[in-house]
């Protein structure tokens, strides 16, 4: 890789910002002092250091949002502030984008990446990756629900969702439940309960696959995944393969 455009990616500015830098003698490959950006290297094997800081490469990053409500699930919009938004330059730079979508109302985990390899499996109707959420809905949630669930449901387009676990906490006017889907069909969770005759009025989302919202993280914030983490969700892609 190009020695400008391995710099401009890590976010050392753009490839004009970078040239500069080498001319004023701050880079070095392997200890020698480099000046010309088309000078190729191995973001693996060689070292490269600004100033005497080395840098570490990486291509991808994957992040834990805990979305808030009123953010949407997107990578720009003229109107609302999006998800990507939220993030520090640092990361934005990798030019990130969230892994399937939450609704702007919605609460919860969301995954946030630049790894599209990893994404597509994630999201793929095929791999069929289990979704749990938390909401509040308006109405008793009952057994008979439940069993509903289990079953599938029709949609209010005709469509007949595949199986879902639904599992009450609380049954009352406004009843508390988790459910886990393996589907991300648009507004899904709540058009299931509305076709139950019942709403939902609060959502959150808990889990994604095997990767849990870590609940130290508060409205708005967001960590780097764990190694363990990535491990984890590389693991589940591959048994669903």
């Amino acid at each position: 890789m190009r020695l400008d455009k391995l710099l401009a990616n890590m976010g050392f500015g753009s490839r004009k910002e970078v040239r500069q830098l080498l001319k004023k003698g701050a880079i070095q490959v392997n200890n020698e002092l480099v000046k010309d950006p088309a000078r190729h290297v191995d973001p693996e094997m060689d070292e490269v250091t600004i100033l005497g800081e080395r840098i570490v490469y990486r291509e991808f990053i994957y992040l834990m949002l805990h979305k808030p409500q009123g953010v949407i699930s997107a990578t720009e919009d003229f109107r609302d502030r999006t998800v990507i938004d939220l993030l520090d330059d640092e990361y934005r730079h990798f030019e990130p984008f969230p892994v399937g979508r939450l609704d702007k109302d919605t609460e919860g985990l969301l995954l946030i990446t630049n790894d599209g390899k990893l994404a597509h499996e994630l999201l793929s109707p095929k791999k069929e990756v289990p979704k749990t959420y938390y909401a509040h809905i308006e109405g008793v949630v009952t057994e008979d629900d439940i069993e509903r669930f289990a079953e599938g449901v029709t949609l209010d387009d005709g469509y007949f969702t595949k199986p879902g676990k639904l599992r009450i906490l609380k049954s009352d006017n406004i009843s508390e439940i988790e459910l886990t889907i393996t589907e991300g069909k648009f507004h899904q969770v709540k058009r299931m309960f509305e076709a139950v005759g019942k709403r939902v009025v609060y959502l959150k989302r808990l889990t994604m696959g095997t990767l849990s919202l870590d609940e130290g993280l508060n409205l708005g914030e967001y960590r780097e995944l764990t190694e363990e983490e990535l491990a984890s969700l590389r693991n589940e892609k591959a048994e669903l393969d």
